[in-house]
């Protein structure tokens, strides 16, 4: 295909997953000419946007600052479940185990006392008792919060392209991003097919950030691992019996979620095997001694759900130094905007994150407290791009 011509937009957005795909549609429904450009398919199974289902959650152990975003998150994944006319967020309800002292109970319970959300403290043998599915250790303790569930995430991108393309912006697909730049009259975005200007450029590409800014040393892709185990026993692990959770103890911080979309109960080990590097150096294929770490533990947390394996796959988490997300300017570059990484806990916020990236470059400022992703927290003498 020939070079595409030299086109002019009010926005250029880089990445069209989770953030991408809602910062274009939110940008286009506020009236401004869009052009989302994406390396891979739109959607694709090669970074943090994929795996069938994705945890979302009120209870939030990482920071209580997190809820007031989400609860933003819950009206607007609602509503462009409406507009798109099928489920993209289904209700499990959520549990946080581990020790009484731990992070993700403690943590998960003092975001609910915090900000006023209905929940209930469980035992073990509560747990046992109410979700035979799981085999707590004894002495663990949980957080049931019923507002927990799990998104769609392949679906939720594709209503979000086909909202932003409702409202009128244009998306490039398998369009790989060569270099950028920027200076007082615009942004300049040089692709495989062609050159792009526009007024403002959003940065949402996930493991590839530090490909294309200044945060190289702080956004650091990681590869995960998932698995889905066939159940001895589907019946304890159907969505309306078996909520989403995440687990911390001695063996690691586990994650999962009931049967759906293909078979198999899910499940995923945070930092997996630590294998830390840029994206395009990962083996995607996944290797015996993933599928064995997950198995492990599913035979001592999950063994009603310990058969064969059913699907592994690879995907990407992208880590900053404190965990927390970066949203902010590029370091001398007013005109561009970061929103990445994630660190393995972003998709959730998706709709969001499209909205306060949309009122950033559109209307000057969000009305959403973005203070704890602001990119000074972690260093105060990034050199411009």
């Amino acid at each position: 295909m020939t070079a595409a011509a030299d086109t002019h937009y009010d926005v250029i957005v880089v990445g069209v997953g989770a953030m991408g795909s809602a910062a274009c549609a939110e940008l286009a429904r506020r009236g401004a000419r869009v052009l989302g450009i994406e390396q891979f398919d739109v959607p694709h199974s090669h970074g943090s946007s994929h795996g069938e289902t994705r945890i979302i959650r009120l209870a939030y152990y990482e920071h209580p600052s997190y809820v007031s975003l989400l609860r933003r998150a819950y009206e607007m994944w609602h509503d462009l479940q409406s507009w798109f006319g099928e489920p993209l967020l289904v209700p499990t309800g959520s549990l946080d185990i581990g020790p009484e002292e731990g992070w993700v109970f403690k943590g998960s319970l003092q975001s609910c006392v915090q900000h006023d959300l209905a929940h209930q403290v469980l035992t073990a043998a509560d747990v046992a008792r109410r979700f035979p599915g799981f085999l707590m250790d004894r002495d663990a303790m949980a957080v049931f919060q019923p507002d927990g569930g799990f998104l769609r995430p392949e679906r939720a991108i594709v209503a979000q392209v086909q909202r932003a393309h409702s409202a009128g912006a244009v998306i490039h697909a398998r369009e790989r991003m060569e270099h950028w730049s920027s200076d007082a009259g615009g942004v300049t975005v040089h692709t495989s097919r062609g050159r792009y200007t526009a007024e403002r450029l959003v940065l949402t590409t996930g493991a590839w950030i530090g490909d294309h800014s200044s945060l190289s040393d702080l956004a650091v892709p990681e590869r995960q691992v998932l698995g889905w185990f066939q159940p001895h026993e589907p019946d304890l692990f159907a969505p309306e019996r078996f909520p989403v959770f995440n687990l911390e103890n001695e063996r690691g911080r586990w994650y999962g979620l009931p049967v759906y979309g293909i078979p198999g109960f899910k499940i995923g080990r945070y930092r997996h095997r630590g294998e830390a590097g840029r994206p395009d150096s990962f083996n995607w294929e996944p290797e015996p001694l993933d599928e064995q770490m997950l198995r492990d533990e599913v035979e001592r947390s999950f063994p009603a759900a310990a058969g064969p394996v059913m699907s592994l796959r690879v995907c990407m988490f992208t880590n900053t130094p404190d965990g927390h997300f970066i949203i902010d300017q590029a370091p001398g570059h007013p005109r561009v905007v970061l929103a990445s990484p994630c660190s393995g806990h972003g998709f959730k916020f998706a709709p969001v994150i499209g909205e306060a990236l949309a009122e950033l470059v559109w209307d000057g400022r969000s009305r959403h407290d973005l203070s704890l992703f602001a990119l000074d927290r972690l260093t105060s003498a990034l050199a411009p791009v």
